[in-house]
C-alpha cells in the first residue's frame, strides 16, 4: 500500500515537480490546479493527506479544507503558502490546518513533515523498494504482504528502509538492536542480515564491508 496525497497546486511546473518528487517517494499523488476541482477529487476518492496551496482559482485552500472539516473530514492536512503574515497562517490553522510550509521550501524538509503526519495519524509509510512500514501494527510489508519478522529483523529492516539509499553502520545498527548493556554480536547480525536478504531479495541490500549495509532497490 502507499500512502494516497491530494497536491493542490495551480503552477503547473511546481505542481508537476512536487508530484514527481512525492511519487519517486513512493506516495499516490493526485494533482489539482483549481480548489473545486479537489474538492470533487475528494467526494469519489479517500485520501491520507491533504497538501494544500492556499492562493488558487475557484475555491482556495483555506475555504476548501474548512468545507472539509464541516464534512467530518479529519484527513491531515499541509498548507504550501507564500503568505508571511501571521494572520493568513492563523486561518490556516483555524480551518482545520495541521501545518504549514512557506515557499519557496526545502524539499527534503516537505518531505519530513509530511511522514511526520503520517506516522501521528497511523498512515503507512511510503514504500521503498517495495517495502512498506506500518508503524500501527509493528509490521512490514514486501509487495503487499506481511514480512513474518523477530524483533530485531523489524528493527533492522525498518533502520535499512528509512535509510534506504544511504549506508547504515554497524554502529547504528548496534545502537538500535542491542541497546543499553546489550552486548553486540557481529554473527547474529549477519544472520539477521543473511534471513532479510532471502525474504526480500539478496540483491537489495549491498555489505558495505567493514563499514555497514544499505538498501539499494
Amino acid at each position: 500500500m502507499k500512502a494516497s496525497i491530494l497536491l493542490l497546486e495551480d503552477d503547473l511546473l511546481l505542481g508537476e515537480t512536487l508530484a514527481d518528487l512525492l511519487e519517486e517517494e513512493g506516495y499516490r499523488v493526485v494533482l489539482c490546479r483549481n480548489g473545486q476541482a479537489a474538492l470533487d477529487r475528494t467526494y469519489g476518492e479517500r485520501f491520507d493527506l491533504y497538501l494544500l496551496d492556499i492562493n488558487v482559482p475557484q475555491i482556495d485552500g483555506v475555504t476548501l479544507l474548512h468545507s472539509l472539516r464541516r464534512a467530518e473530514d479529519a484527513t491531515p492536512a499541509i498548507f504550501l503558502t507564500s503568505y508571511a503574515q501571521k494572520q493568513k497562517r492563523k486561518e490556516g490553522f483555524e480551518s482545520g490546518g495541521d501545518d504549514y510550509i512557506t515557499k519557496p521550501f526545502d524539499n527534503d524538509e516537505l518531505l519530513w513533515r509530511i511522514e511526520a503526519l503520517l506516522r501521528r495519524s497511523g498512515v503507512l509509510q511510503p514504500c521503498r523498494g517495495g517495502l512498506c512500514i506500518d508503524e500501527e501494527h509493528q509490521m512490514i510489508l514486501h509487495d503487499g504482504a506481511a514480512l513474518e519478522l523477530t524483533k530485531k529483523e523489524y528493527d533492522l529492516l525498518y533502520l535499512l528502509i528509512r535509510h534506504h539509499g544511504k549506508t547504515v553502520t554497524k554502529a547504528m545498527i548496534e545502537e538500535v538492536l542491542w541497546p543499553g548493556a546489550e552486548e553486540a554480536s557481529e554473527g547474529a547480525l549477519r544472520v539477521y542480515i543473511n534471513r532479510l536478504k532471502h525474504l526480500i531479495g539478496g540483491e537489495k541490500i549491498e555489505n558495505i564491508r567493514g563499514v555497514g549495509y544499505r538498501l539499494v532497490s
